[in-house]
């Protein structure tokens, strides 16, 4: 904080310390202090995070087409609202209760400690109350809260790809497993301090356990499902899908990138000290310079490949190099965010032709820019960062793997019983109307309605 020297005039310098509560440069924080700080690192970035589910959501009701854009909305509500509820159930203690290498307990629903509780329902706050709980560093429940936001993004991913064509309720049953058991597990890995941890196995945010988890759910449902009706012709050609709303797609990620703030900074887990503050100072113009760095790449390259800017591919750009700087944005030479940032849009453009060529209809560029990034972002700690390139790509394969075959195992047993798509009729008619019977746009080429 700077301090104006007009605002104290005559006072002394003793006085203006004493008046801004200022400690003496050599002066410990007390536990307690610290304990505030952190909590309320974890409290705020969380809800910078949770307001990348409404990024999430405007992004992708941008890039679907009309018919489609309230059944968007509606996964992603959902989807935010199952990811919170199965992670205090079940997910929080898989991923942090107990970790025995390769998992956490099966313990249900994680709640506040007891000596939280009893400070709260005392009469009077004692130090014999307040000492057990800043023990821990941090109110438990706002870690909890920290980390479901988490897991609510990396349902966010599966949500675009498999739009405009997959049932509703099969799609939720699917996010009941993803966020209860398949990403809970796998973070426990790291995260919970499981086996790639003790492998030394680095990943700050989450480029790999966040969103490649998330992108190969998404890669394994598109997979099984089927690209939309219509959006490949038989002698190989692509048949361009246009968004309805791309203002709405532009504004969905810059709600993004603002929330990635709270994602890449709050994972410092802590507030309470200079060197705590100075990293995420750290942190955040990494996350941004990345961001930036993605979306020019991203404008020079469809520029060179097609002589034309895609304004679609600028926006996963930023969005890749936000998550390739995820698992490394505590590095300290600015320049090599910059980097990472740049190659992450770069393979983005590079990514989306690709898997059209492959047949396989990711309608908002999802796995380019989460899974694909993330990959590599996860490598860049092995190279640009303090982690072993090697020890990095077991990381990735391994969670790749395991996120992959459970992904793929759960998509096919829900296709083969309750099924996941809807019928071709349904799809040209619009999933709003098939499946909430109401429309987004219901003036859009009726007219208004007098009643």
């Amino acid at each position: 904080m700077k301090v104006s020297k007009k605002l104290f005039g005559g006072v002394s310098a003793a006085a203006a310390l004493i008046l801004l509560g200022a400690a003496p440069a050599h002066a410990e924080v007390s536990a307690e202090t610290q304990f505030v700080f952190n909590t309320f690192s974890f409290l705020i970035h969380g809800v910078l995070v949770m307001f990348m589910a409404a990024g999430f959501a405007m992004l992708e009701s941008g890039l679907v087409r009309t018919k489609n854009t309230a059944t968007i909305c509606l996964k992603n509500i959902a989807l935010y609202s199952v990811a919170g509820l199965l992670y205090y159930i079940v997910g929080y203690s898989l991923m942090y209760t107990d970790v025995s290498g390769y998992i956490g307990s099966f313990s249900l629903f994680y709640n506040s400690s007891a000596a939280e509780l009893d400070l709260i329902n005392a009469e009077e706050a004692t130090a014999e109350l307040i000492a057990p709980v800043v023990e821990g560093g941090y109110s438990v429940m706002s870690d909890w809260f920290f980390q479901m936001v988490f897991v609510a993004t990396a349902a966010s991913i599966v949500s675009g790809t498999l739009a405009e064509r997959i049932k509703i309720w099969p799609f939720m049953l699917f996010i009941v497993v993803l966020t209860g058991i398949i990403y809970p597990i796998q973070g426990s890995w790291t995260w919970g301090g499981g086996w790639l941890a003790e492998m030394g196995f680095s990943d700050f945010a989450g480029s790999t356990i966040v969103h490649s988890v998330g992108g190969w759910a998404a890669l394994t449902g598109a997979v099984v499902l089927g690209a939309r009706r219509g959006k490949y012709t038989a002698d190989g050609k692509v048949r361009v899908m246009p968004g309805a709303n791309l203002p709405l797609a532009t504004l969905g990620t810059f709600i993004l990138w603002f929330g990635w703030f709270g994602f890449n900074g709050g994972s410092q887990l802590a507030l309470g000290s200079a060197l705590d503050v100075a990293a995420i100072a750290i942190v955040y113009v990494n996350t941004n310079l990345a961001a930036a760095a993605g979306v020019v790449a991203a404008m020079a390259l469809t520029q060179v490949l097609y002589k034309k800017i895609d304004l679609t591919m600028a926006l996963n750009g930023a969005i890749a190099g936000l998550v390739s700087i995820t698992a490394g944005p505590d590095l300290q030479n600015h320049v090599f965010a910059i980097i990472v940032g740049a190659v992450g849009g770069s393979l983005v453009v590079v990514a989306v032709p690709l898997l059209d060529k492959l047949r396989i209809d990711d309608v908002v560029g999802a796995i380019p820019a989460h899974l694909v990034a993330g990959i590599w972002g996860t490598l860049a700690v092995g190279i640009f960062g303090a982690g072993s390139l090697s020890t990095q790509i077991v990381g990735i394969v391994a969670i790749g793997a395991f996120a992959s075959v459970t992904s793929a195992a759960l998509w096919l047993a829900l296709k083969h019983t309750v099924g996941i798509r809807v019928t071709d009729e349904d799809e040209e008619m619009g999933l709003d109307k098939v499946e909430l019977g109401m429309e987004a746009y219901p003036e859009f080429g009726h007219g208004s309605q007098t009643i």
